[in-house]
């Protein structure tokens, strides 16, 4: 169609009429402005603090008119409503290639297994992660393949409410894949190690019948050991699985009632300097050596690492480029934490798992005039200063930190200018912190809650804060423990 100047130009008008008049009715929000100053992203830290780390007011505002802008919001952050289903994962591990029958020996119809059905349950992922790996050690030693197991959670520990638990499922349970990879969870050994793979607990009922199995009570076993050091334990327990001609062993529970932590590998052994002897062979081994975290969890760290990427002034000397190189990581956890705390310091807790091991930096022993079940004032003070320490002292543990490892290292090639606090906490005491901490020159602060992840990441939110902290140059944890009720995850 031809049309002239005149006729051509009232055809474009008309056409960006109609185009104005659609955007508009399909974006509404589009012409909302507002005469409120303008509102941007939360900023990663709160404004410069005063001398003290008590709350600053809010300074006064000033008459200055504020420009027409619209007003601009920070996205929330997505929240899953329901927990992922795993299907394809939980069909990935039934389908590994050590769950075959026609396998040769040591694996198949004719292999050797362990299942330690007194394996700790309902606890957070730390300490039952202690003891998979020690009963993945145990098995190794053994000749034996270890049976692997879901993570079966505390429920208050679960990212999602009861009333949407995955299946109706009681306690909640997660695949172990989700969360690390390596021979715990059915991966390969070393090349040349001929030891079996790990097996899933399903593949145990049809490689290992019931009426195939020999059932080990543990406490046929333990009072025998009684306390007995770490090496010794593991031994005797080595041991009785090597000599045993069955096939197929599964470890079973004492009655709570009479022996309350049946575990073949107690927290009295982990809350106590008797497990310090078991590091050297358990550091070297492949169970230690091999371990990895899942490839969800790898997701999660690889999609914020973006978040980590150091925002301060450019280094004065050639540094690393790897915001982990970087990196100071600290476990910061409030709220309901106070009350575990309380409760450790009043049963003379000592430090957990390896944290007893003596070339630390940080080594606890419990002050003397105390205890179990009672304590004394000045201890319980003690106490909290490694396990809820005050806002004046994180801040001077970072401090500190960060100048001790500066001043030992032998090079002027590293620095500390990212910082990543795993914390529950949130609002102002956080802000604050940041704040503060922004202050001493800490230009790259992510916290937890800074991370976004999809819905398998969510489910295994614990493990992608212990990545990330496992890579970082330090770490600083505030872990004590002799009560399981208590145990942080």
């Amino acid at each position: 169609m031809h049309l002239g100047g005149s006729r051509r130009r009232h055809y474009w008008v008309l056409f960006g009429v109609v185009i104005v008049v659609v955007f508009l009715l399909t974006h509404p929000a589009a012409i909302t402005t507002s005469t409120a100053p303008i509102s941007t992203p939360e900023p990663t830290s709160a404004p410069e603090p005063t001398s003290t780390p008590e709350l600053t007011s809010t300074p006064e505002l000033t008459s200055t008119p504020t420009p027409l802008v619209p007003v601009v919001t920070k996205p929330a952050k997505t929240h899953w409503e329901t927990p992922p289903t795993l299907e394809k994962l939980k069909q990935w591990e039934i389908d590994l290639p050590q769950h075959n029958l026609d396998l040769p020996y040591p694996e198949g119809k004719n292999g050797r297994y362990v299942k330690f059905s007194n394996q700790v349950k309902r606890l957070g992922w730390n300490n039952a992660l202690n003891e998979i790996l020690m009963n993945t050690h145990l098995a190794h030693e053994s000749n034996r393949a270890y049976v692997f197991q879901q993570y079966v959670w505390k429920e208050d520990h679960y990212p999602w409410p009861e009333h949407v638990f995955r299946n109706q499922e009681f306690p909640p349970h997660t695949p172990l894949n989700a969360i690390i990879s390596g021979p715990s969870a059915g991966g390969p050994w070393d090349v040349g190690d001929e030891a079996p793979r790990s097996i899933s607990d399903k593949w145990f009922d049809v490689v290992c019948p019931e009426h195939e199995r020999r059932i080990i009570n543990t406490r046929e076993v333990k009072p025998v050991i009684g306390w007995a050091d770490g090496i010794d334990l593991f031994n005797h327990w080595k041991k009785l699985l090597l000599e045993a001609p069955d096939r197929c062993i599964e470890i079973e529970p004492e009655h709570y009632e009479k022996d309350f932590y049946p575990q073949t590998f107690d927290l009295w052994l982990w809350g106590s300097t008797r497990v310090r002897s078991l590091w050297p062979s358990f550091s070297r081994s492949g169970t230690s050596r091999l371990l990895e975290p899942s490839p969800i969890v790898r997701s999660a760290v690889e999609r914020n690492a973006y978040l980590f990427n150091p925002r301060g002034p450019r280094p004065k000397r050639p540094v690393s480029r790897n915001p982990h190189d970087r990196m100071l990581a600290i476990h910061a956890r409030r709220g309901d934490f106070k009350d575990a705390c309380l409760h450790l310091a009043k049963w003379n807790s000592t430090f957990y798992s390896w944290n007893l091991l003596e070339d630390l930096p940080d080594v606890f022993m419990p002050p003397p005039g105390g205890e179990e079940g009672n304590n004394t004032p000045e201890n319980v003070e003690k106490y909290l200063e490694h396990c809820l320490p005050s806002f004046e002292e994180i801040v001077k543990k970072v401090r500190d930190s960060r100048h001790e490892y500066l001043r030992e290292t032998k090079t002027n090639q590293k620095t500390l200018d990212v910082l990543f606090l795993l914390t529950n906490a949130e609002g102002e005491w956080l802000d604050q912190l940041k704040a503060t901490l922004k202050q001493d020159g800490w230009h790259t602060i992510v916290t937890s809650k800074d991370l976004e992840l999809d819905q398998e990441q969510t489910e295994v939110n614990m493990a992608v804060d212990m990545e990330i902290a496992r890579r970082a140059a330090i770490f600083i944890g505030n872990e004590l423990t002799r009560n399981p009720d208590v145990f942080m995850d």
